[in-house]
């Protein structure tokens, strides 16, 4: 082998070297900004009810004498063995007033379970005007060996909703929450201590 070749060998397997080295740190770099860069995704687009209002005292929202619907939505996720739905799939709210809906969660389990809903808003442009007062998805909920409970949620749409939205979906999804000590203290818990 050549002297030359040999050179021409070794620059190649530099350039090789600092593309692979560049590459991995733009990939360490793209890890650390997924973090922000996800949540100002959520606040723009409400996924994960990021961007709903939260409110103590609705009671100085003027209402609207329009109407919209409102679809209700509810699914679990496959490591949580409830059986979750939406009381009515829809109804029709009447902007700027208070309004209710129920969710209803059965455990079939013989054990307690606890879980965590997240929610989500559609279209995203309405999250910004969909305001909760009260809901289940705020706290953990444990349901107790073959429970059914049923959960409300109390909200209000603000009366100055963008005409072209006619429609909005709530959407709610129920989780294992793993972490949960209220399951390990609950009464008929198979859980043991050490």
């Amino acid at each position: 082998m050549s002297t030359s070749t040999s050179q021409t060998g070794r620059i190649s397997h530099r350039k090789l070297v600092r593309k692979l080295v560049l590459l991995a740190v733009g990939m360490f770099g793209f890890g650390f900004a997924m973090w922000p860069l996800y949540n100002v995704f959520c606040d723009l687009t409400g996924l994960g009810g990021r961007g709903v209002k939260v409110v103590e005292n609705p009671g100085a929202v003027q209402k609207s004498d329009r109407q919209i619907k409102i679809r209700f939505d509810a699914t679990v996720n496959s490591g949580l063995p409830w059986v979750f739905e939406a009381k009515d799939k829809s109804a029709m709210v009447t902007l700027g007033e208070m309004t209710e809906a129920f969710y209803l969660a059965m455990n079939p389990e013989d054990q307690a379970v606890a879980g965590r809903a997240i929610y989500n808003v559609t279209p995203p442009e309405a999250s910004l005007y969909f305001v909760k007062t009260e809901c289940f998805c705020f706290t953990e909920q444990v349901l107790q060996a073959n429970e059914t409970k049923e959960m409300p949620v109390y909200y209000f749409i603000q009366p100055d909703l963008p005409e072209h939205i006619k429609e909005i979906t709530l959407s709610y999804t129920f989780y294992r929450d793993e972490n949960s000590t209220a399951v390990a203290l609950a009464p008929g818990s198979n859980s043991k201590s050490d």
